[in-house]
C-alpha cells in the first residue's frame, strides 16, 4: 500500500538507500540463529540495567503486588511481542509486501508515514531514556561510593560535594567530553563487542547481589510488606514495563532464527525464564533489605572490595553501553535532519541533552518508572495491537477484536496515568 513504491523509487533516487532505524549497528549480514543463540539474543535485548530498579519497586509497592505485576507484565508484553510478528508474517506471506525489517517498517506499510513517524518518535524518547536512566544511575552510585558510610535516600546523591558542586553533576559533566568521543564514532564495529562485556557484567553483578541479599536474609531478615495499597500501583507497573522493554527488536531476532516456526516457543520459554529472575531478583533484594532498600540495589551493599568492583564495573558498563543504546537515534535524527549522513554536532547537542535531563532527575527509580509508562507503554503494548488489529481484522473473531481493543485501551491508560504519577514522584522529591 504504497510501501514498495516508496522503497523502489528511493532506490532508484540514491545509492545506497539512506539509513533508517533498522540499518544494522555492524553493517553485515548474519547468519541464522540456532534456537540457544535466539534465546540468549532475547535474554540480551531485553535484560537490563532496570532491574537493579527491581527491589526498590518491591519495596514501594509490596512483593506480593510486585510479584503479580511482574508476571503479567511479562505475559502480556510476550502476547503483543507475538503480535508484531504475526502482523508481519501476514503482510509479507499473504499480501505481498516486501520484506519488513524494523518496528518502523511495519509502522510504514501499516499507517503510512504517520506510522513510521510514530514510532520513530517513541524510539528516541525511549533510547534516549534508558541513556538518561544509565547517567543517573552512575552518578548516584558515584555518589554513594564517596561517601558509603552514611544511610541516606535521594537527598545523599545530591549532597555529595566534589570541588563544591554534588558529586553526581560532577561525575556526569566530567563523563561528557569522554562520552562526545564515543558517540562521534561513525561506525560501532569496535564499540560492539562491548555489548557483550555489558551483559556479562550484568549477570555478574546481579549473581554478587543476590548472594549478599541471601546470606543476610539467612543472618536476620526484616518486616516486609505484601500490598502497599493502589495508591503506588502505576509506580510500580512503570518498572516492571521498563524490565521487559525490548519489543523494538523482536521482528529482527525472528528474523534471524533458523527455525521460524519456533521462535514463539523459544520467546515464551526466555519470557518466562527472565520473569522469574527477575521475579527472585527483587524479591531477595527487598527481603534482606526490608524499608531501606535504596532505589539502586547496590547501593545498599555494604563496604568492601567486592561491593565496590560490582558496582564501579556497572557503572563502566553502562558507560560504554550509552553510544550503543544512542545509535538508533542518530540514525533516526541523521535521516530526518541531514538527509541520512553523518552529522556530528547532532550527535553531541543529543548527548548533552540527555546529560542536561539526568541532571535533573534525582532518583533512578522514578525515572524507570516514567519512561515504563509513557514510551513503553505505547511501544509495547498500544501500537503491536493497533497494527494487528488493522491488518487482521478481516480474519479476527469478535474475541480477538476485543482483546486488540482491551490492551489498547489498558495501555493508553496505564501510559497516561503512569506517567502522570511519575512525573508527581520525581517533581515531589525534588522539592
Amino acid at each position: 500500500m504504497g510501501f514498495d513504491e516508496e522503497a523502489s523509487s528511493s532506490s532508484q533516487a540514491l545509492r545506497p538507500p539512506l539509513p533508517r532505524e533498522d540499518t544494522p549497528l555492524l553493517g553485515k549480514p548474519h547468519p541464522l540463529s540456532s534456537q540457544p543463540k535466539t534465546f540468549a539474543n532475547v535474554f540480551i535485548a531485553i535484560v537490563g540495567a532496570g532491574v537493579l530498579g527491581l527491589p526498590y519497586a518491591f519495596k514501594r509497592t509490596g512483593w506480593l503486588m510486585s510479584l503479580v505485576m511482574l508476571f503479567s507484565v511479562a505475559a502480556l508484553t510476550y502476547h503483543c511481542m507475538m503480535l508484531l510478528v504475526i502482523t508481519r508474517r501476514k503482510l509479507e506471506s499473504t499480501l505481498g509486501f516486501s520484506k519488513i525489517a524494523s518496528f518502523g517498517d511495519l509502522g510504514f506499510t501499516v499507517c503510512g508515514s504517520i506510522g513510521r513517524i510514530v514510532v520513530d518518535i517513541m524510539m528516541v524518547l525511549s533510547q534516549a531514556g534508558f541513556c538518561v536512566s544509565y547517567l543517573i544511575f552512575i552518578g548516584n552510585t558515584v555518589a554513594n561510593l564517596l561517601n558509603p558510610g552514611l544511610d541516606r535516600g535521594v537527598g545523599a546523591y545530591l549532597g555529595s560535594k566534589i570541588w563544591g558542586i554534588s558529586a553526581k553533576s560532577f561525575c556526569i559533566w566530567g563523563s561528557l567530553p569522554f562520552q562526545l568521543g564515543l558517540n562521534s564514532v561513525k561506525t560501532l564495529t569496535h564499540l560492539a563487542p562491548l555489548s557483550i562485556f555489558a551483559d556479562v557484567v550484568d549477570l555478574g553483578a546481579m549473581g554478587v547481589v543476590m548472594v549478599d541479599d541471601a546470606s543476610i536474609i539467612w543472618k536476620n531478615g526484616v518486616e516486609v510488606q505484601a500490598f502497599r495499597g493502589l495508591s503506588v500501583f502505576f509506580y510500580g507497573l512503570g518498572v516492571a514495563v521498563y524490565a521487559f522493554e525490548g519489543i523494538g527488536m523482536v521482528l529482527h531476532l525472528e528474523s534471524e532464527t533458523k527455525d521460524k516456526s519456533k521462535f514463539g516457543k523459544i520467546l515464551a520459554i526466555a519470557m518466562a525464564f527472565i520473569a522469574l529472575m527477575y521475579g527472585g531478583f527483587g524479591l531477595l533484594g527487598y527481603l534482606a533489605f526490608g524499608e531501606n532498600t535504596r532505589d539502586i540495589i547496590t547501593a545498599n551493599m555494604g563496604k568492601g572490595l567486592i561491593s565496590t568492583l560490582v558496582q564501579l564495573g556497572l557503572c563502566i558498563n553502562l558507560f560504554f553501553t550509552f553510544p550503543l543504546m544512542m545509535h538508533p537515534v542518530y540514525e533516526i535524527v541523521e535521516r530526518r535532519l541531514s538527509g541520512g549522513r553523518y552529522c556530528i554536532w547532532l550527535r553531541w547537542l543529543l548527548v548533552l541533552l540527555v546529560s542536561l535531563i539526568a541532571l535533573l532527575v534525582p532518583n533512578f527509580g522514578d525515572f524507570l518508572s516514567l519512561v515504563g509508562s509513557s514510551v513503553c507503554c505505547g511501544l509495547g503494548f498500544v501500537l503491536p495491537s493497533l497494527f494487528h488489529l488493522l491488518v487482521c481484522k478481516e480474519d479476527m473473531s469478535w474475541k480477538g477484536w476485543s482483546a486488540d481493543m482491551g490492551i489498547m485501551g489498558l495501555g493508553l491508560v496505564l501510559g497516561i496515568s503512569g506517567t502522570w504519577y511519575s512525573l508527581m514522584e520525581i517533581f515531589s522529591s525534588k522539592v
